[in-house]
Formats: C-alpha cells, sequence, structure tokens
C-alpha cells in the first residue's frame, strides 16, 4: 500500500474496555485477571507467556465454545487485586516494580523462579490487596 496523499478517516478503538475473542474451554469471572493466552483471552494463571490485557468486566462462560465463540469485555486500568504470601508479598517498597500471576485474583513479587508472566505495575499497596496498572502496552 502507497502513503497516504489525501485525508483519511482512520477506524478507532477508543476507550478503556475492548472485546476480546475468548480461549475455548474457559469461563472468565468478572473482576478477573484477564490475558492473552496464544491469542485469546482467559483467566489469569501461573504459566508462561501469557499477556495481561486487564480486569474481566463480566463472566462469560465459553467453556463449552471453540477458540472466539465468544467475546468478553476487558479493562484496562489500575485494579486492586489479592497479594500474595511470604516471600512472594508485595510490599509498599515494591511500588513501582512488576508483579507476576499467582491465579486470577492474586499477583505476587516474583516470577515464581521463571514459572510466572507479568501481570504489570505495582501502584500502591494496601492492607487487603495491591494495585497494579494493567493492560496492554502497559
Amino acid at each position: 500500500m502507497a502513503a497516504l496523499t489525501a485525508a483519511r478517516n482512520t477506524p478507532e478503538r477508543a476507550g478503556d474496555i475492548l472485546g476480546f475473542p475468548v480461549k475455548a474451554a474457559v469461563k472468565a469471572i468478572q473482576g478477573g485477571i484477564a490475558v492473552l493466552n496464544a491469542g485469546y483471552a482467559a483467566p489469569g494463571t501461573a504459566a508462561l507467556n501469557l499477556i495481561a490485557i486487564g480486569r474481566f468486566e463480566d463472566t462469560v462462560d465459553n467453556t463449552a465454545g471453540a477458540n472466539g465463540a465468544v467475546l468478553a469485555p476487558v479493562a484496562r486500568g489500575v485494579f486492586k487485586f489479592a497479594n500474595s504470601s511470604a516471600g512472594d508479598l508485595i510490599a509498599q517498597a515494591n511500588v513501582g516494580a512488576d508483579c507476576f500471576i499467582v491465579d486470577d485474583q492474586t499477583v505476587a513479587l516474583t516470577n515464581g523462579t521463571g514459572t510466572r508472566s507479568r501481570a504489570g505495575k505495582i501502584v500502591a499497596v494496601d492492607g487487603d490487596g495491591v494495585w497494579v496498572q494493567i493492560g496492554l502496552g502497559v
């Protein structure tokens, strides 16, 4: 395709909520960490090569469907998730560092010796959770 020579009405996907095709045989729970697993939205798990894309905005059941049979709305932003425990507990001193996915509601300080994917950036730590900036491009 050649470079533009006139104005173009370029389509846009605006906003912080996007629809992603859901991976086959999974159920995404509203409020859970959403990841891309082989290009399809799925709940966060302790696994490598997942891309954190945000928080599921609705519960979407694709347990009986094929890859992409349904779409799930996913928001990017700063959300509070559960803190891990023991050596993986996230503290105030860790604000600004990366954190890692334990499951669809929990983040940890470390990558679990190379067994966890990155969730996002630690923004703040409260007594009942960790605020994480999460989404594509974060």
